[in-house]
């Protein structure tokens, strides 16, 4: 089983690439999903992070509201690092749950776990290779902007507390670039796939 690390600043595209991969035969394991089960009542972090941040995080349905828990974090790296500490381990154990159960069903598979922080966390050591999806920071915004009730300041706001790309480059085996039409970033993603099976056999 080879394990692929899957990473990226925001809105490069990195769900995209990853969508490609499992496409190919990959298994694909979205750290975010994760990280919502994990916030879901009854998960692994919920009681934690409730206990940590206080009731006023909850909706009226008893659910953690993420808007509120962003609210709290937001430019405050201390909160944001304990965050992380109560719910990144709930996501790393569930990764792995779900790597061993693939690595059984299928011994030479590649399992490529798709996460935005894997190299700020140091989680990129615990993978194979590491893939890095970038494009220009203008790409970024402008891509960013079209989600749903983006605003432009806290883009760049977020923008500015990630680690650089150029930075990240440095740690990755592959690099996509996202920055041309998508059938590029397809035959860029296609290539690495096909290197990933020849680094297998």
């Amino acid at each position: 089983m080879l394990r692929v690390g899957l990473t990226g600043g925001l809105a490069c595209g990195k769900s995209f690439v990853g969508e490609a991969l499992q496409s190919m035969g990959c298994l694909l394991i979205q750290a975010d999903e994760l990280g919502h089960e994990a916030l879901a009542p009854g998960g692994a972090a919920y009681r934690p992070v409730v206990d940590e941040f206080g009731a006023q995080i909850l909706g009226e349905d008893g659910a953690i509201d993420r808007r509120a828990l962003a609210a709290q974090v937001f430019g405050n790296p201390e909160r944001l690092a304990r965050l992380n500490a109560l719910v990144h381990p709930a996501v790393v154990a569930r990764e792995e749950e779900l790597i061993a159960e693939h690595a059984r069903r299928d011994p030479e598979g590649i399992a490529v776990v798709e996460a935005a922080i894997l190299i700020e966390t140091g989680s990129y050591q615990r993978f194979d290779k590491l893939i890095l999806v970038t494009c220009t920071e203008a790409q970024q915004v402008e891509r960013a902007m079209r989600r749903e009730g983006a605003a432009e300041i806290d883009v760049r706001a977020r923008l500015s507390r990630q680690m650089p790309l150029e930075r990240k480059r440095k740690f990755a085996d592959f690099v996509i670039d996202t920055s041309g039409d998508k059938e590029d970033t397809l035959r860029q993603t296609r290539a690495i796939y096909e290197a990933l099976r020849r680094d297998q056999s």
